[in-house]
């Protein structure tokens, strides 16, 4: 059975740290772009960070650049957010999501067909 399933989720204090990982099970990451996205309590699904299935070139929301990094690993099939300087407003279900693409941006959920159960941050001030 195909499954992502993402970790590393916690609570943290302003300006701190955290590394999500998501797994792949049951299928291969490695033909596939990656992409995080998160939603926060009574708002919109919205994108963190994609990876293009070469992992030559990354996207990162305007609201998050220079807070993020996304980052994949095929041989271990799994994929990477590295979040740092995180602050109250990043608290939410963040997902991981992995697909084939059909020609929307790679930061747009329509590219992504595989998504994970989900992991919360949530960041104190």
């Amino acid at each position: 059975q195909a499954q992502l399933a993402e970790s590393g989720g916690g609570s943290v204090e302003a300006g701190g740290s955290l590394r999500l990982s998501c797994a792949a099970s049951g299928f291969s990451l490695s033909d596939l772009h990656l992409a995080w996205f998160r939603q926060a309590p009574g708002k919109e699904c919205e994108a963190v960070a994609a990876i293009i299935r070469d992992g030559s070139t990354t996207y990162v929301s305007i609201y998050l650049q220079g807070r993020v990094t996304i980052s994949r690993d095929n041989a271990a099939n799994t994929f990477y957010l590295q979040m740092n300087h995180l602050r109250p407003v990043d608290t939410g279900m963040y997902y991981c999501a992995a697909g084939i693409g059909r020609g929307e941006s790679y930061l747009s959920p329509l590219n992504y067909d595989h998504w994970g159960q989900g992991t919360q941050v949530t960041v104190s001030s």
